[in-house]
This record gives C-alpha cells, structure tokens and sequence, in this order.
C-alpha cells in the first residue's frame, strides 16, 4: 500500500463502512489520520490485473505501544463491493498472515460484527477463532452493538 493508493484505498474503505456492518465507523478518514495509524510493514492491497485498479486492503495497527505488546496487531481486511466473493478476500488475509509472521507478529486480532457472516467465514477459513463476544459494546446508527473477538495465533512464532 502506497500513498498513490489512498484515494482508492479510502473509496474501499468508506464502501465497507456504508453497508453498515463493517466498523463502528461511519467515515473515512483522511489519508494523513488512516496512515498514522497502521503499521507501514504490514499494509497491503490487491489490484486488478488488468486495470490496476486497487480492489482491496488490508492493513494492521498495533494495539499497544508497550514493548510487551511487540507481537500482537489488530487489523482490517476490505474489498471493494463489486469484486467480493471473488477470492480476494482470503489472498489478501493469506499474504497479511505470511508478512506478519515474517514480521515476527504472534498474534492478530480484530472485532467483528456478528451480522459480518462473510467476513467471519473468511477468517475461520484462514485459522481465526472467535475467543469472545463483547456484548452491546457500543452504538452505531442508534442501535446497540455486540462485537465478535477474534484472534489468530502463530504456529510458527515459537511462543
């Protein structure tokens, strides 16, 4: 993911957000607030062979500055509404998997809304258990949401 990429990358993001089953948020940010906060080794997209279109992303934060915390990010996975169901989904996750491992990264973790079936199916598929349920943990459009934990450990950290 480079900055040639935002408007595209933001456009992914803002389409995810408006199904209103994606993320607590309503708007995208600025390319300047979204990049602040993800980790510049561990953000990539997939793009159209042909067109070179961006059709999706994925990238993670870390969830703790603490040293401690070193090895466990929170990420996001998006495609683009018109190429879901189409495997990019799963070859995005797959590359983030392999790049965060390389990273030394032990843990990834996200919350899900429940309703979200596609993207929980995707992260079962790819070794994500679901370790919680945080139960009407906040507001989104005035209705009280739960939010499904979920979290892939590495067999290949030796932890």
């Amino acid at each position: 993911m480079r900055a040639a990429d935002a408007a595209q990358v933001l456009a992914i993001y803002q389409a995810g957000l408006d199904t209103g089953q994606a993320s607590f948020e309503t708007a995208a940010p600025s390319w300047e607030s979204f990049t602040a906060a993800r980790l510049p080794h561990l953000r990539y997209v997939a793009a159209d062979t042909d067109t070179g279109e961006v059709v999706g992303w994925v990238a993670a934060s870390a969830v703790s500055p603490r040293p401690v915390y070193a090895g466990v990010v929170e990420h996001s996975v998006y495609v683009h509404p018109g190429c879901q169901a189409h495997g990019i989904g799963r070859a995005l996750l797959a590359a983030f998997v392999a790049g965060s491992e390389d990273a030394g990264v032990w843990t990834v973790q996200s919350g899900i809304f429940p309703e979200n079936t596609a993207s929980l199916a995707l992260h079962r598929a790819l070794g994500f258990r679901v370790v919680g349920t945080r139960e009407r943990v906040g507001r989104h459009h005035g209705i009280w949401r739960d939010v499904l934990l979920i979290e892939r450990r590495s067999s290949a950290i030796g932890i």
